[in-house]
């Protein structure tokens, strides 16, 4: 008789205490600063080179000062993973649009059909190619990148779109592969928006 093992027995999650003193000071401010662990950081700890390696790049994309927004660069992370059907990445990532963005509709917008989304026009056109470089980057060609000039972006700012879209089709590739699910405090963070304190 065939067994089926789920990914939390085949890759569980790192244990805090056992980890390297950099790795688990990292995720313990994480931890400080929003309330819990995101899944990510446990998960990915198990490899610890590859955990450096991963957070190194991620944060070298997505904490650039350049010409997208934090929002945009969240926009670009929903819309393409939406499009990889990575759960843990649309949840987590769509928490961040939300909050980014000062919106808790955009983010589903962008989940189910970025082309109905309440975007710019330059936004859409950002996400057009974003969506290209995920699913047809060797399809890209000049026409591209005179769209996108036409909105007002720069060349390096086209390479942090395509960037950020590369970047996190690994991220899908490997939530799906290690059955990441997203933690349930992402579902509700951005949805009601914070009462303004008095004075």
């Amino acid at each position: 008789m065939q067994t089926t093992q789920g990914a939390d027995e085949r890759y569980p999650l790192a244990e805090l205490d056992n980890l390297p003193e950099d790795i688990r000071a990292q995720i313990l401010e994480v931890q400080q600063k929003s309330g819990f662990v995101p899944n990510v950081f446990l998960k990915l700890a198990r490899r610890p080179d590859e955990y450096r390696a991963f957070f190194a790049y991620h944060d070298a994309l997505m904490l650039r000062e350049g010409g997208l927004t934090k929002g945009e660069k969240e926009m670009i992370v929903v819309a393409t993973s939406a499009q990889s059907q990575c759960l843990y990445c649309v949840v987590a990532h769509g928490a961040l649009l939300r909050i980014f963005e000062k919106s808790p509709l955009l983010a589903d917008h962008l989940a189910t059909n970025y082309r109905k989304a309440p975007i710019t026009p330059r936004q859409r056109a950002m996400l057009d190619f974003a969506l290209k470089v995920s699913n047809a980057s060797h399809a890209i060609e000049d026409a591209d990148f005179a769209a996108l000039h036409a909105h007002g972006f720069a060349d390096e700012d086209i390479w942090d779109i395509g960037a950020i879209a590369a970047f996190f089709a690994l991220s899908n590739r490997m939530a799906n592969l290690s059955g990441m699910m997203p933690n349930p405090e992402f579902h509700l963070l951005g949805r009601v928006p914070r009462e303004k304190k008095p004075g």
